[in-house]
């Protein structure tokens, strides 16, 4: 990533997918995402709060291993954490409803981009 900020949620997206071009990373956020769900919905149902001290862990632990381990890089979360959190549950929500793999396509031409892959619409603003 450039030194210059990103401004808008629109303009962190395809850098967010850029980051997770991976499918094993992106599956890697999905576990994480779904645990911490499941941790939120626990202490809910439990009326334990102690499931939400396991809720960012058992989110974030599986998708900084995948950064560091798969993607080799660094998560965005620690640049832009509010925006990173919106983006998962974004990205999250797409591999539910199986459009994850056009979003990719659309944004890098191909479902599963290989790592030095340009953005589909270079000609769009990328910080």
């Amino acid at each position: 990533m450039s030194a210059a900020r990103i401004g808008t949620f629109e303009e962190f997206w395809p850098y967010y997918l850029g980051e997770h071009r991976s499918p094993l990373c992106r599956g890697l956020h999905y576990v994480g995402t779904s645990m911490a769900l499941g941790s939120v919905a626990a202490a809910v149902l439990t009326m334990n709060p102690l499931w939400l001290v396991v809720a960012p862990i058992a989110g974030y632990g599986p998708a900084w291993f995948a950064h560091f381990v798969v993607e080799k890089n660094r998560p965005a979360t620690f640049t832009y954490p509010r925006w990173s959190l919106l983006a998962d549950f974004k990205m999250f929500g797409l591999a539910v409803r199986g459009k994850m793999g056009a979003e990719m396509r659309k944004h890098y031409g191909s479902a599963h981009p290989a790592k030095d892959a340009p953005r589909a619409n270079a000609g769009a603003s990328l910080a």
